[in-house]
């Protein structure tokens, strides 16, 4: 209520453009990232970037590109207009270190998902500021589930559901998973795996073919990419997300919070961002990469009753809604722009 918000993006392709549209909020199609290369162009590319910029007359931009790059940051400066980004993963090192040492130069401020985003790449600054992602709870209800979606998995009525809701890419470390539940499966034939996420790569592709390979084809399931994850967690009892401590790891993983917010029991690696979202559940955290502990924990959830997972996942939901709803983070957002622009609004 207190900002006219704008959208600026590259194109107006793929499925979530839809929502953009229906928003109702004005959209600019600005190509704000320019080649780095050569140096000797870079401020003349950054340049025109800033006259796109200066037409929309922003008053402070927002710029939650994922990596690395600085040449908006610099487009932005060219334009007189304050830039703030926020921090989304865990890159830093290696061939983009200086790029985000010089993103980050540029910001007047930045919104950091997780505290060792402080500790590891910003001590003593003081124009950082802690916004951890939020969910809307309503959105994640748990409710009775869709019985189509048992069948498109194919998992029985009588089979109970674990579940992983991530891209499959090998940062995620869905093996060390799928490594703990074959575990499972030969103490309890009660369970199925269900890995839900975008599986159209070279990754995913080996996975499925070792899980057939080696006769767990049945209970362990890939939805591949699906729009409706809301209708998969229903049918779970445990979420498990077990990222490896490696690459860009997580910000503030929101599947995790999803998975919560819909009452499921959580287990999470513990590393940067997943240890935060599960600070206030210690036992449900395991050594990244110990398939052992994973396995053990695995173990004790899957030996409990359905309604032992269930009291314990509302424990998880009420976490949800007391520390990360998604009108805390709007909050957030708001006292940022407040403060970067001085304002002082009555509300």
């Amino acid at each position: 209520n207190l900002f006219d918000a704008h959208i600026a993006c590259f194109h107006n392709n793929g499925a979530f453009f839809k929502e953009v549209e229906a928003s109702g909020l004005p959209v600019h199609f600005i190509q704000y990232v320019s080649p780095a290369r050569p140096l000797s162009k870079l401020c003349i590319r950054a340049w025109k970037v800033s006259r796109q910029l200066k037409k929309v007359n922003a008053d402070l931009i927002h710029s939650y590109h994922y990596g690395s790059d600085y040449t908006e940051a610099l487009a932005a400066k060219l334009a007189g207009i304050p830039w703030v980004f926020t921090k989304k993963n865990m890159s830093w090192g290696g061939h983009s270190a200086n790029g985000w040492r010089l993103r980050s130069r540029l910001a007047i401020a930045i919104a950091i998902q997780n505290t060792d985003m402080q500790k590891d790449f910003y001590p003593g600054t003081t124009k950082t500021y802690y916004i951890p992602r939020g969910v809307d709870l309503a959105a994640f209800d748990p409710l009775i589930p869709d019985k189509t979606i048992r069948e498109k998995m194919g998992t029985p009525a009588g089979k109970r559901v674990l579940i992983c809701v991530a891209n499959m890419v090998p940062v995620k470390g869905i093996e060390l998973l799928i490594a703990a539940f074959k575990s499972i499966c030969m103490k309890t034939n009660d369970w199925a795996l269900w890995l839900v996420g975008d599986n159209n790569n070279e990754y995913a592709e080996n996975l499925i073919k070792l899980v057939k390979e080696e006769g767990f084809d049945g209970v362990i399931r890939f939805s591949g990419k699906v729009s409706n994850v809301k209708a998969y967690l229903d049918h779970a009892e445990i979420f498990v997300l077990p990222t490896k401590n490696e690459g860009r790891k997580e910000g503030s993983p929101v599947a995790l919070l999803e998975a919560m917010a819909n009452a499921k029991v959580v287990l999470g690696s513990n590393i940067p961002g997943i240890k935060d979202q599960l600070k206030p559940f210690p036992d449900s955290l395991f050594h990244s990469g110990n398939e052992n502990d994973l396995t053990k924990k695995l173990t004790t959830l899957t030996q409990q009753t359905r309604e032992e997972n269930g009291e314990q996942g509302q424990r998880f939901r009420e976490c949800v809604q007391r520390e990360f709803p998604i009108v805390l983070e709007v909050e957030r957002h708001e006292q940022l722009y407040k403060k970067l622009l001085k304002m002082n609004i009555n509300e």
